[in-house]
């Protein structure tokens, strides 16, 4: 059997699509599965889109989310280099193999002999307007020209490109994992270029080429590279290497929410979640996008969102470790249809991974938030806080945030609910409250217990009705963790004091 050897190979043109990530998942799920090999090549042959940084970035993006690398920019291998941009030479000379054996030739043609061909075949009415089969011997290139001809204009230093010599009306077929049969008419493939006038190859030649040399098994990659994957199939056909051929798999689109389009970096903003895996700021325009690592996003709880966005197990398992992914995964049990994009469920899935820690693992949040905000804790009470919030966070920050008032008194109360529900009784529920709480030995929530019905006795008052009043004045707002948990952390002294603040500062409602 053929070794499984699959390549994750963005290009450095800003920052990676968290799409990026999903596909990269995938990829290194199939190798890690079937003992295989993960690469990571840099597709930079592009240099008037290349991104200072963007390189880097992609690096620390995958290193993030825990996808490994074997082989590649970064690791080196036996394929080396595995920057395009630092294998010119190869392209080169498999180029030029093309066209010593027919399958390819120089064209000579400016953008002005160009657009004068599309122009007169738009006036002649023809469906075809690309320079292909049907246009190629009108043109100015090596099949038109005596072989000095092109000597000549190349000695002089004339520029050119070379062109696939695509064969006229054939049938070509590839068996996509995903998609099942593709069969495209050649006629509707035009000579693409392969190289470029600053010689320097295209996506395509460059592609193939080094997924050939590097012995790539599978490609995997998105929806996108579709319709360029009959190309492919002709340039391993000319270069006779069809045996050698990996087997394609043509990832689903990430859709928007509504599955009404692609979602894009605009949707994400507008919507307010990120779209990329790290913080970036485009060195071309300054702007700054927020990424998950930074919005609170867990890797493993990420990895498990992108891994259901077009995937699923066929089974009602929706937490999979890494672990587990790797032993389920499959190329065949993803869908064909575009996957919407749900960023509640990518909340659900960090809240999950954060309620499985361990108190001391989130005790580890909590303190480095306050490190932050240069407030002292006691890791015992820090403890205390991340247990009485583990089931109400979705994110490591929301310790901090959510749990505030655990170190700072409330100065501003819920308008919504005081100027509803604080009112005379409540004032003489808590009042009465206070002389109970200063008996208690400790805060415990039974002692607190029995101080509340022993309130709610003295002052025929019941003490549910209460509950949100007295949340009210020690936290200033109307949810929150348990309230037991809430007086037990802020031991006795504290609550009186935050009771009586709240008594004297609120507005008791008239009837």
């Amino acid at each position: 059997m053929k070794e499984v050897r699959v390549r994750f190979a963005p290009s450095p043109t800003g920052a990676l699509h968290i799409g990026g990530i999903r596909t990269a998942l995938y990829n290194y799920l199939l190798a890690r599965q079937q003992g295989g090999t993960m690469i990571l090549r840099i597709e930079d042959t592009d240099q008037n889109r290349f991104v200072p940084g963007a390189e880097e970035y992609i690096l620390e993006s995958l290193q993030w989310a825990g996808i490994e690398i074997d082989e590649g920019v970064s690791k080196g291998g036996p394929h080396a280099p595995y920057r395009q941009s630092e294998r010119k030479p190869l392209y080169q000379k498999y180029a030029q193999q093309l066209i010593a054996e027919g399958n390819a030739y120089y064209a000579f043609d400016t953008e002005a002999e160009l657009e004068a061909m599309r122009e007169r075949l738009k006036h002649q009415h023809s469906s075809d307007q690309q320079y292909g089969s049907g246009t190629r011997m009108q043109m100015k290139n090596s099949l038109t020209l005596s072989a000095s001809e092109v000597s000549q204009k190349i000695n002089a230093g004339e520029q050119y490109v070379i062109r696939l010599k695509v064969p006229a009306n054939e049938e070509i077929k590839l068996n996509d994992l995903i998609r099942g049969e593709v069969q495209v008419n050649s006629s509707t493939i035009d000579d693409k270029v392969l190289m470029k006038s600053d010689g320097m190859p295209t996506y395509h030649l460059a592609n193939v080429v080094d997924d050939y040399l590097m012995k790539i098994s599978h490609v995997i990659r998105g929806e996108e590279w579709l319709p360029s994957a009959p190309l492919h199939v002709l340039l391993y056909r000319s270069f006779g290497w069809e045996k050698e051929m990996p087997r394609f798999a043509h990832l689903p689109l990430l859709l928007k929410a509504d599955g009404n389009g692609k979602l894009s970096k605009r949707d994400a903003d507008k919507a307010g979640f990120p779209i990329f895996p790290l913080n970036w700021t485009d060195p071309r325009t300054n702007e700054f996008s927020k990424g998950f690592r930074e919005s609170g996003y867990l890797p493993e709880a990420l990895l498990n969102f992108l891994a259901f966005l077009g995937w699923n197990p066929g089974t009602e398992q929706e937490i999979f470790s890494v672990k587990e992914l790797i032993h389920s995964f499959s190329l065949e049990r993803i869908a064909r249809h575009g996957a919407k994009f749900d960023i509640q469920k990518a909340q659900w899935y960090n809240q999950q991974y954060l309620k499985s820690k361990t108190s001391e693992e989130l005790t580890k949040y909590l303190l480095s938030s306050l490190a932050q905000e240069n407030i002292s804790c006691m890791p015992e009470k820090a403890l205390k806080i991340c247990d009485a919030m583990r089931e109400r966070v979705s994110f490591p920050q929301d310790f901090w945030e959510h749990g505030k008032f655990f170190f700072i008194a409330p100065s501003v109360f819920d308008q919504s609910v005081t100027s509803k529900k604080w009112n005379s009784e409540v004032v003489k529920f808590l009042d009465q409250f206070i002389s109970h709480l200063k008996t208690i030995e400790t805060t415990a929530a039974n002692e607190i217990k029995i101080a509340l019905e022993k309130t709610s006795h003295t002052t025929s008052i019941s003490s549910g009705k209460m509950m949100q009043p007295l949340r009210i004045a020690l936290t200033g707002g109307a949810s929150g963790p348990d309230l037991m948990a809430i007086i037990d952390i802020l031991g006795k002294e504290e609550t009186i004091q935050r009771i009586q603040y709240a008594i004297t500062s609120i507005p008791v409602k008239t009837t």
